[in-house]
């Protein structure tokens, strides 16, 4: 998969359980994240860090990223330094809370790319801000200049956080999405990813949900069920028609530019610059979406 996409649906599977980790590195999820937080006891763990590296080996149809504990549990130095391995695309660092734990934990994944004669930076490190504190610091974290290209959320450890009541509406989550989408947007990071969808078996409810992110300037969501993969891919792929208007777009533009014009109109739509962009950027997902497939 191409470095820049797509990023529309993670899909999270236990490391510690075989079959689930097999299944899930097969399905058209654009990245699977094997556990070593939440999914997995305490007792098991240590245990879990050598068979989600032995995973990532083998066979996948995306990118493979490993969720390692918090940085200020016990486990969490332990699992970077045996998931910073060959094979492994990247590192999910939950409840990040601060610049200065994004910068610690890229430093340590640096020294030991170096001792494994891996590239520097060779390994992705995507953050999930799910507390008060992590809101309120989202921007300097997003400018702390680290290795970092995308953020994500997550809403179940935030609402805990925050006494929150997480509604099917989502109402609750707005800010907290806002802020992330802001700090990304404005630190020169990618759109980020949303948090998961909790009510297992509830598709339409979870397509919007995603379609709601979607228009907040998301380019993808994570996901706890492989249902779930489909609905996420669909929403984040733009339909045939927006990309043949897109397509419309950026050909009559260029005619336009050559002319010296730079507004005009495209099927009773008013074209500039601004909405060139979009279009391109809509042509430059599709093609990252095809060129995954192919």
């Amino acid at each position: 998969m191409s470095a820049k996409g797509p990023f529309r649906s993670w899909l999270f599977a236990p490391g510690n359980h075989e079959r689930r980790v097999e299944k899930a590195l097969g399905l058209d999820a654009d990245a699977v994240i094997l556990d070593l937080e939440d999914a997995v006891a305490i007792a098991e763990k240590p245990a879990t860090r050598a068979m989600v590296v032995d995973a990532m080996q083998g066979p996948r149809s995306g990118l493979g990223y490993i969720r390692v504990n918090a940085y200020d549990t016990d486990f969490c130095y332990s699992d970077i330094c045996a998931v910073v391995h060959a094979g492994v695309d990247g590192i999910v660092l939950p409840k990040l809370e601060s610049a200065d734990q994004i910068k610690s934990v890229d430093w340590l994944v640096s020294q030991l790319e170096r001792d494994a004669g891996l590239p520097i930076g060779a390994l992705d490190i995507m953050p999930i801000i799910e507390t008060g504190l992590g809101v309120a610091n989202v921007r300097s974290i997003a400018e702390a200049g680290t290795r970092v290209r995308r953020l994500s959320f997550g809403g179940g450890d935030y609402s805990k956080d925050m006494a929150m009541n997480w509604t099917r509406g989502e109402a609750e989550m707005a800010h907290a999405r806002a802020e992330i989408a802001l700090a990304s947007r404005a630190s020169g990071l990618e759109a980020p990813i949303d948090t998961v969808w909790i009510h297992i078996g509830e598709l339409d409810a979870c397509r919007a949900s995603t379609e709601t992110v979607c228009d907040m300037g998301y380019q993808g969501k994570l996901c706890i069920h492989p249902e779930q993969v489909g609905v996420v891919n669909d929403v984040f792929t733009p339909t045939a028609e927006a990309v043949a208007f897109a397509e419309k777009v950026v050909a009559a533009f260029e005619e336009a530019e050559a002319a010296g014009l730079a507004s005009i109109q495209v099927d009773g739509y008013f074209v500039d610059y601004p909405i060139v962009d979009q279009a391109q950027r809509t042509l430059d997902l599709i093609r990252n979406i095809n060129a995954k497939a192919t």
